[in-house]
């Protein structure tokens, strides 16, 4: 996410519009995907969603398993391969070595690192920096090849994710073992027990979220230029939106339609969850897509959009933000509403931090003011140059 928060390239205002809107929008679904990991009261349902109690309760989990779960993860990882392409052509524009541009992004990649540490032990959040930052090491390479050779690594660990991920699922049954918060939990026994399980954090996640095909996925989109300059890609942006949204829904709607109108076995079960990841790769690539077509489209930049963009330039700060509010507000260490909720109302939660995080945003942005984690990141990164 640090690659796309302090993005260095051109001023194009096509491409921060695109950009920036898809950030902000990427921020409150992971926040929606989060919410309801914190729900520990409540009987567990299909993949990481609990029970629906109400019709209100039912229909959010359902929406979530369509259009939000396995989607904003990938969308998040599009948007980060994007930006390490951006990140190693503004170096090599600077007059850089293209040793010294790939030094630049695993820099950024371990500092990442290190921020989704921070995540996990000190604040308790959901993390995904850490994967990335993993994911940023590993394609760092790839940043320097040509495009044949990006495409042959994206075709390959796709299709490898897709015959492995599905049925390492429904071994498990669909179930992913991990420490379920309790009421009886204070901040020192769940500061020791992420302390234990973080470094598995990164590896749990590859093998089981792949991320890597949506990384390649988005340098390759960087490098045809597709939210640089979307005006002149539309009907690729458009090819990718209504493909990848057909195989997005195509793949969820199974997974939408056990506990209500079907009763599989376990393994069935497991199977579709990983149908239901594999699937959300297209489903990140789309909506990417789609905020390229608006940016394209736009003709003014309104205050709705302006704050918007003002949060998508500060992603990781109101990433970091909105999962600390979460934790906050859900956890049994703070205000423990997540003993008491259901998942309609962990939804609503969740809109009301990412609202709060466009409204800091907002403030920020007319004060000119860069978010305080992207400063950082800059410093340290730059540190030496």
């Amino acid at each position: 996410m640090s690659n796309m928060s302090t993005i260095e390239t051109t001023n194009n205002s096509k491409r921060a519009v695109s950009l920036d809107l898809a950030r902000g929008a990427m921020l409150l679904l992971i926040a929606l995907a989060h919410a309801p990991h914190y729900l520990y009261n409540n009987k567990p349902g299909i993949m990481f969603k609990v029970e629906s109690v109400t019709f209100f309760d039912q229909l959010v989990n359902i929406l979530g398993l369509l259009a939000i779960d396995n989607r904003a993860r990938p969308m998040f990882a599009v948007l980060f391969g994007y930006g390490l392409i951006l990140i190693y052509n503004s170096q090599i524009k600077k007059g850089k070595r293209e040793a010294d541009a790939v030094k630049i992004i695993r820099r950024r990649s371990w500092y990442l690192f290190v921020f989704g540490m921070a995540l996990t032990i000190i604040i308790g959040g959901q993390d995904i920096l850490m994967a990335y930052g993993v994911a940023g090491l590993i394609v760092s390479r790839l940043v320097t090849r040509e495009n044949k050779t990006l495409i042959r690594y994206l075709v390959l660990i796709t299709v490898i994710c897709a015959l492995i991920v599905p049925f390492l699922w429904g071994a498990m049954g669909g179930n992913l073992p991990h420490p379920a918060l309790s009421a009886d939990d204070t901040y020192l026994d769940i500061v020791i027990t992420n302390l234990i399980i973080f470094p598995m954090n990164p590896l749990v996640t590859h093998v089981l979220f792949p991320i890597l095909p949506s990384v390649l996925l988005g340098m390759w989109m960087a490098r045809q230029q597709l939210l640089t300059k979307p005006e002149r890609r539309l009907n690729k942006l458009r090819s990718i939106s209504i493909i990848g949204l057909t195989i997005s829904l195509l793949g969820a709607l199974p997974i939408c339609l056990v506990g209500n109108l079907w009763t599989p076995e376990l393994h069935t079960v497991g199977f579709l969850s990983g149908v239901h990841m594999i699937t959300g790769i297209a489903g990140g690539a789309a909506y990417a897509a789609i905020f390229g077509i608006i940016g394209a489209k736009m003709a003014k930049v309104g205050i709705i959009t302006r704050s918007l963009m003002a949060v998508g330039k500060r992603s990781l700060t109101f990433f970091v933000w909105n999962e600390a509010l979460l934790v906050l507000y859900l956890s049994p260490v703070a205000f423990d509403l997540g003993g008491r909720v259901s998942n309609g109302m962990a939804a609503l939660i969740g809109v009301g931090i990412w609202i709060s995080s466009v409204l800091l945003a907002t403030i920020l942005e007319i004060n000119k003011i860069n978010g305080p984690l992207e400063r950082l990141l800059q410093r340290l990164v730059h540190k030496n140059n």
